[in-house]
């Protein structure tokens, strides 16, 4: 059964001054609405659509100074602001693969140039129920760069980095002098 020919009721309100506090209703005009018959549908599907962009973004870290290096295991940490709503990969990679005297990076005569590290980092993510992902990364496994990735989970509350000293690879220890590391940390959706 289809119906043909049903009309759009235009109401208008208007108050008329000559009766206080009334509401008169007046049918302006009836038009028809539909010019084709209707199915005899008892159901109609309505598809919504929608996007959230990509987001990952870290926060500055800044510098960590361990002042005298010559005492072996030596800790510094942070918690670094880290937001990515789809699952993510962390690159990190190390400039010299650990701290490197800055005149003598390869040491001389029986001092080392270079202090190893070795880098923590713990992310909490949810996928949907809430986890925490890490991995312990060694400075000579930096130098060529390393991936942590997240799985199919995101971040939403930040991540832990904590960076602990080793010993010297030499007997007589380090030679003199400062010593510097520039570590990389790329965030990228996966």
């Amino acid at each position: 059964m289809s119906i043909v020919g049903w009309g759009v009721l235009h109401i208008v309100f208007r108050r008329l001054r000559s009766i206080p506090g009334v509401i008169v209703f007046a049918i302006l005009s009836v038009s028809p609405a539909f010019s084709e018959p209707l199915d005899s549908a008892k159901s109609i599907e309505l598809s919504l659509h929608g996007r959230v962009g990509e987001q990952c973004a870290i926060g500055q870290i800044g510098t960590m100074a361990f002042g005298d290096i010559a005492h072996p295991g030596l800790t510094a940490a942070t918690r670094v602001q880290f937001l990515c709503n789809v699952p993510f990969d962390m690159k990190i990679q190390a400039a010299h693969g650990g701290l490197a005297n800055l005149q003598y990076p390869q040491g001389q005569g029986p001092y080392a140039g270079t202090l190893p590290f070795t880098m923590t980092v713990a992310i909490p993510v949810r996928k949907p129920s809430p986890s925490l992902i890490g991995r312990n990364f060694s400075s000579r496994d930096l130098l060529g760069g390393a991936t942590l990735s997240s799985g199919d989970g995101i971040a939403v509350e930040g991540f832990a980095l904590s960076i602990t000293l080793g010993l010297p690879s030499r007997e007589a220890g380090l030679l003199a002098g400062q010593y510097s590391e520039i570590l990389t940390i790329t965030v990228s959706p996966s």
